[in-house]
């Protein structure tokens, strides 16, 4: 239990100072919406995120920084009284989740907004920019499902 412990925190500080360290390099180093080209398919531009993942509700008005605050902060409690109280819970798929929801969640409290700076595209067809803590949460989501199958594969 210790070491599963130890496993998990140890996920999401990493997590949570890579992506602070990053949008921190972002915000001293990159202009806001201007694109710094890394290769043929990689930008780095400097964004601010009042919404949701792909800027859902960025144009809400407001309410919707509050919002988010709180829900993020009720999912992170959730998710972290399952991975506390379930032995079985995939912990680590739940870790990547928690130190990008942390990430996000700072940069809400501390901005109102959440930073984002990697950009990426193919000739004209853009993803919608994100950072390392929305790599994380991609990442947590992905073991996730990974693991729901593989258990429903045994059953």
């Amino acid at each position: 239990m210790l070491k599963r412990n130890i496993i998990i925190f140890i996920i999401i500080i990493f997590i949570f100072i890579l992506d602070l360290l990053t949008k921190n390099y972002a915000l001293d180093y990159l202009m806001l919406n201007h694109s710094l080209s890394i290769n043929n398919f990689l930008n780095l531009t400097l964004a601010f995120n009042h919404g949701a993942a792909f800027s859902f509700l960025s144009e809400a008005g407001g309410w919707q920084r509050w919002f988010f605050i709180i829900f993020s902060f009720i999912v992170i409690l959730i998710i972290a009284y399952i991975t506390a109280s379930d032995e079985n819970s995939p912990y680590i798929a739940f870790s990547f989740v928690i130190g990008g929801a942390l990430g996000n969640l700072n940069d809400r409290i501390i901005h109102g907004y959440v930073i984002d700076f990697i950009e990426f595209h193919y000739e004209n067809l853009y993803w919608p920019i994100f950072n390392f803590a929305d790599v994380a949460i991609s990442i947590g989501v992905i073991l996730l499902l990974y693991s729901m199958f593989l258990n429903k594969k045994r059953d």
